[in-house]
């Protein structure tokens, strides 16, 4: 069987470079919470608002714009993209208001949200369709990364030279991907149709491809419960002083890296059957969270096993839904990947939210058991996926 070339290699890896950038500017903001809101002179809960609102721009703005842009030549487009990141992220760093920084960040997350539709579908058509899992996860090894070094790195230059400083250097880092995108990745030809009305219905109306939107939001919002608001739970719960936050998300990102390697490779062939399992593991994992969490030592453990399944099925349901969509409507390829990105983000809306409730009404430990009911949603729905899959066409 054919295997991914070099030169694959190469362009998927510049993909992820730009995919670096997008992840750390999502999620830098967790390690910057308690910074950001002393200085803009808000609650922790209201700046946590910078995250779930961000994830809900992505969420409606995603499908909307890749189905009105399907018919740009993809490489101009992603480089396009990484303008407005890079520009989005610039003038976050300049907002004097919560109200400005919130706008700066929604105008920064279409950005985001649309490139990484486009580029799944990219990396998804270089290589042959049994290795779809794997280079889906090459290029979101950019994304882990980002919980590796980008986090961490943003997180240790926003508490000491300020927040803002971050986000500068967040912009600087889009245009690194741009130009590494410009030079690795080849010309794509554009697209000579676009997405149908009939075949939109098809992707909102078809049970299969909602279960599987459904699937992607559960399983991501599970984790986004206790990770929004890591920071202050590390801190308060487990009883880390805040000089130690930096290293102990860089321990989480090594921990993401490795799951989202092991994601694609059990993505590869049928990803659905692996994600019964991941989907399974995780909602017992998060639940670990109430026993692990409130022991300093122990808590790193939990910080560990979160982030081994925190991404782990991102290669799975990504490369799902563009074979669903190959068969189901085709050249509505590029739109059910940009719905795939929105249900990511509903997930990551919808858990922080849950997570703010229980810092609000319960415990922050209250989050873990509400992220393992998310997950075991989508443990149910992968199962009935498969069952499913058997009796169509897969």
């Amino acid at each position: 069987m054919k295997e991914i070339s070099t030169k694959v290699y190469i362009a998927l890896s510049a993909l992820a470079v730009s995919a670096f950038a997008i992840g750390t500017t999502e999620f830098v903001i967790v390690g910057l919470l308690p910074t950001v809101a002393s200085d803009l002179g808000i609650t922790v809960t209201k700046a946590g608002t910078l995250i779930s609102g961000y994830a809900v721009a992505i969420a409606i703005g995603t499908p909307v714009v890749t189905a009105v842009t399907s018919r740009i030549p993809k490489k101009f487009f992603l480089l396009l993209l990484l303008m407005v990141f890079s520009a989005g992220n610039a003038a976050a760093a300049i907002a004097q208001t919560y109200e400005l920084l919130l706008a700066a960040r929604v105008v920064t997350a279409v950005a985001h949200g649309v490139f990484f539709a486009v580029a799944a579908t990219v990396a998804a058509d270089l290589v042959p369709e049994h290795k779809r899992g794997s280079a889906i996860s090459i290029m979101f090894t950019g994304l882990t990364v980002a919980t590796i070094a980008g986090v961490p790195m943003g997180t240790y230059i926003g508490q000491n030279a300020g927040w803002r400083v971050t986000f500068i250097v967040v912009a600087v880092l889009g245009l690194l991907g741009l130009v590494t995108t410009f030079f690795a990745v080849d010309r794509i030809a554009k697209s000579t149709t676009g997405p149908t009305v009939s075949d939109i219905i098809v992707l909102v109306k078809h049970p299969k491809i909602v279960s599987s939107l459904m699937m992607t939001a559960l399983g991501f919002g599970g984790t986004f419960t206790i990770f929004t608001y890591m920071t202050p739970i590390l801190e308060e719960v487990s009883g880390h002083p805040s000089d130690w936050i930096s290293l102990l998300l860089l321990i989480y990102g090594v921990a993401v890296a490795v799951g989202n390697i092991l994601g694609g490779k059990w993505a590869d062939g049928h990803p659905v059957k692996a994600l019964r399992y991941i989907f399974g593991v995780q909602a017992v994992v998060l639940l670990l969270q109430m026993l692990l969490l409130p022991n300093r030592i122990l808590s790193i453990v939990s910080i560990v096993l979160l982030g081994l399944f925190a991404f782990m099925m991102s290669p799975g349901v990504q490369s799902y839904i563009v074979t669903l969509a190959e068969k189901l409507a085709p050249s509505a390829k590029d739109l059910a990947s940009a719905f795939n990105i929105a249900a990511f983000n509903v997930g990551i809306a919808a858990g922080s939210a849950l997570g703010g409730m229980a810092v609000n009404r319960f415990t922050p430990l209250d989050a873990a058991w509400m992220g393992a009911l998310m997950a075991a949603a989508a443990c149910v729905l992968a199962v009935w996926n498969t069952k499913s899959d058997r009796k169509q066409f897969i």
